[in-house]
């Protein structure tokens, strides 16, 4: 396994994002540790959670305290083990997402999500996205309170422009130490906020980074990462699948990437897991490059 860090703390260069494992379409729970315990056997040691992965209103923090039993359950050392959470956003139920970063509201969250991961203190703990209605550096604020008070050790935001980093970065500091955005080979709208977490020596989390694709195609009939394109030709040739080498895409990207693709199967996060391995070459980088939009 490859690493990275975050901060200082050397993690693995792939993340398992947790929330499929707590929405809709969840898998049962035997099956979900079962995932997360793949991940561990891959050397995966990030995984990426919030108290918002959960489906119905009254299972807030679903999603945490799945991680929490599987942790446990596990029987080798998770001693290394990076559990990043989120607080801000919010399920009434309906299938809809929420947001409220008040102050009040994020560092009650942050308290309730340290409990269900049972720890002292959460390891990576991110605003999940700005809310319109709450000033920008109010609820970077509670970050910085939460982070003086020993609650969270590092503190990282997401959904965020690089006007929101930078003053983020004013605010916390070294206690800043990631952005997780949205950012995939189809999708590459966070270019700007890559580069600049990339400057200032931030990990960069991109959540969704294989945009949602099935195992069949990346990106539906047509789009970029299709069927027939050199994501497939590529992975064809390497004898791996086209998951891999979109993760490894990303990799190269800047060091500061660390993508954290989702699962729900044991054999998916352990097919994302090999890409951490897969170096990719110049010229494969520019086959990918010539079929991606600017």
């Amino acid at each position: 396994m490859r690493y990275r860090t975050v901060a200082d703390t050397a993690v693995s260069a792939i993340g398992l994002g947790a929330m499929p494992l707590s929405i809709e379409h969840r898998p049962d729970e035997t099956r979900a540790i079962a995932t997360v315990h793949a991940a561990l056997d891959a050397g995966v040691t990030l995984i990426d959670t919030a108290d918002s992965y959960h489906w119905h209103a009254d299972e807030v923090g679903h999603n945490e305290l799945l991680i929490a039993r599987a942790l446990a359950g596990y029987g080798g050392d998770t001693s290394g083990v990076l559990v990043a959470t989120k607080g801000g956003r919010g399920r009434p139920g309906d299938g809809s997402w929420t947001v409220t970063a008040t102050p009040a509201h994020v560092k009650r969250a942050a308290e309730a999500s340290a409990r269900r991961l049972g720890v002292e203190a959460i390891g990576l703990y991110q605003l999940h996205k700005p809310d319109p209605t709450v000033p920008w550096e109010d609820s970077v604020g509670a970050l910085r309170e939460l982070l003086d008070a020993g609650t969270i050790r590092t503190a990282g935001i997401s959904n965020v422009n690089t006007a929101q980093i930078r003053q983020a970065h004013t605010i916390l500091g070294d206690g800043l130490v990631s952005v997780q955005n949205q950012y995939s080979p189809a999708l590459r709208t966070s270019e700007p906020e890559l580069r600049l977490s990339t400057q200032l020596g931030l990990a960069f989390l991109p959540w969704s980074p294989l945009g949602g694709i099935s195992r069949s195609s990346l990106d539906g009939p047509s789009g970029p990462t299709s069927a027939g394109t050199a994501f497939h030709r590529i992975a064809a040739e390497r004898g791996v699948s086209p998951q891999q080498i979109a993760l490894a895409w990303l990799i190269a990207r800047s060091p500061a990437v660390i993508p954290v693709p989702g699962a729900s199967r044991p054999a998916s996060i352990t097919d994302s897991a090999r890409a951490a391995e897969l170096t990719l070459s110049a010229e494969e980088l520019a086959q990918l490059e010539d079929v991606l939009p600017g």
